[in-house]
């Protein structure tokens, strides 16, 4: 698996010029300790590329701190912390997450999700350096990097009311953006491969994927980016049979996707196709996907006759088609 070997970097695998603009700009963050903000889709990898910030030039703890999980009352002790008798149930001091990153890195992760409430209290973090614990008299400083992350369009939000307009001025001293996957299909390979491995290392069996389904996963957008890849090959490791894996091992997003890319190349050729020689039914709306596939497969080996040309003609292997036939009794 030499694709891992000369491409991870910082924990981000692959060897496209985007991830390498991104490891540059992870170069350049590091040399200091301003705030630095990561736009991208959910999935793209945004706690990695933080994790790697904090790790280029190492100082304390990294302190991930999920903002979509912080709600209710007690929302600012755990950002903060609180002195005991502070309120009902504070029988003790205790320590919040910004005062555990003190030193070393707090990764404020979907900061569009923070409540505006909690906005004005991280913006005097940013700003001063301090913040106080519920309950407490006097603001304590704290030394540590900030990295924000979110998939919102903060611009967007700050137009909105939901975001405040001097925390992203504040936050945007340094942004990166993340590329999604489907900006860079050339590193599917190396991040499979590194998957495979992660999954072994787990407990699962070896395998590896073949031609067919690597141009598969090259083929599909992936709206999840990397961690949909990672949850499919994951998937696709616990069900593979004897050591390959199988089309029909792939999750079903991907299925459809292929069904779908078949349908495509199908209309493509009815498009050259003499009306007379190829007549494709009008497909309802609520037809399923084996049923369009059936459909497909049908008309298509009524066109061409012979399997292999059927086969060419919907862009599958011979043995995709045999399987499909099988599956859905076509003679």
């Amino acid at each position: 698996m030499t694709h891992v070997a000369t491409g991870c970097v910082y924990g981000l695998v692959g060897q496209s010029p985007e991830v390498g603009a991104v490891r540059r700009l992870i170069d350049k963050a590091a040399r200091n300790r301003l705030p630095v903000l990561l736009l991208g889709e959910s999935g793209s990898g945004k706690e990695v590329v933080a994790r790697a910030i904090h790790q280029a030039n190492p100082r304390g703890q990294f302190v991930p701190i999920d903002c979509g999980s912080l709600v209710g009352t007690l929302m600012e002790s755990e950002l903060f912390g609180h002195v005991k008798g502070s309120f009902s149930g504070a029988i003790g001091d205790k320590k919040g997450l910004v005062e555990l990153a003190d030193g070393g890195t707090a990764f404020f992760d979907e900061i569009g999700d923070l409540p505006l409430e909690m906005q004005v209290k991280l913006l005097r973090l940013i700003q001063e350096m301090e913040f106080r614990p519920v309950g407490a008299l006097h603001w304590r400083k704290v030394d540590l990097r900030i990295i924000a992350a979110t998939h919102r369009d903060l611009k967007e939000e700050v137009t909105a009311g939901r975001f405040r307009k001097d925390l992203y001025y504040r936050l945007e001293v340094f942004v990166l953006h993340l590329p999604p996957l489907r900006e860079h299909k050339s590193d599917i390979p190396c991040l499979v491969d590194y998957f495979l491995e992660l999954g072994q290392a787990a407990g699962l069996p070896p395998f590896h994927p073949s031609p067919e389904v690597l141009v598969l996963l090259q083929s599909y957008d992936w709206p999840g980016n990397v961690r949909e890849l990672k949850h499919s090959v994951d998937r696709m490791a616990a069900l593979q049979s004897e050591g390959a894996l199988q089309l029909c091992d792939l999750p079903s997003a991907l299925q459809h996707h292929l069904a779908a890319s078949a349908l495509q190349s199908l209309s493509a050729a009815v498009e050259t196709t003499p009306a007379e020689e190829f007549l494709v039914a009008p497909q309802s709306p609520v037809i399923s996907i084996p049923q369009s596939e059936k459909q497909t497969i049908s008309r298509a080996l009524a066109s061409r006759g012979t399997r292999t040309e059927t086969a060419r003609l919907l862009g599958i292997g011979r043995t995709t088609l045999y399987r499909k036939m099988r599956e859905y009794g076509i003679e």
